[in-house]
């Protein structure tokens, strides 16, 4: 076992299923270095819901994955939730392994283009940009 795995052992997966409409589905696993946000996130307290996330992945950043890829799949996102986004990326992009995302958007949606080409050139994080329908 090396000292990094003493110093920080694994994280267990996040998993936040959500079947309300407000709060997007969450999924963190660890060991595969995968990640994903799908669904609304509409919620009225976005740094109470973020912050377990972001608390997860300041832990995590400790010892990575040898890469990590973020899934977005959000169809709507708020202007607080987008706030939070905008600080997860930014730890992601402190790793110094290779780190990808992978930003959906419907078909037709420009503003989710544009959103994800800003936080692209903001965290400096290759975007794969999917079109879903």
């Amino acid at each position: 076992m090396s000292k990094s795995e003493t110093t920080y052992p694994m994280l267990k997966k996040l998993e936040i299923q959500n079947k309300s409409r407000i709060y997007p589905i969450v999924l963190l696993n660890p060991k595969t270095g995968i990640f994903e946000l799908k669904g609304r996130s509409l919620p009225e307290d976005a740094d109470k819901f973020y912050n377990l996330i972001i608390d997860w992945l300041l832990k995590y950043v400790k010892n990575p994955s040898k890469e990590t890829l973020f899934i977005f799949k959000l169809d709507y996102y708020n202007s607080a939730s987008a706030r939070k986004i905008t600080d997860i990326l930014l730890i992601l992009s402190k790793i110094n392994r290779k780190v990808s995302v992978k930003w959906y958007y419907e078909e037709d949606d420009d503003v989710m283009i544009e959103n994800g080409q800003d936080f692209e050139l903001i965290t400096k994080i290759p975007f794969e940009f999917i079109e879903f329908k």
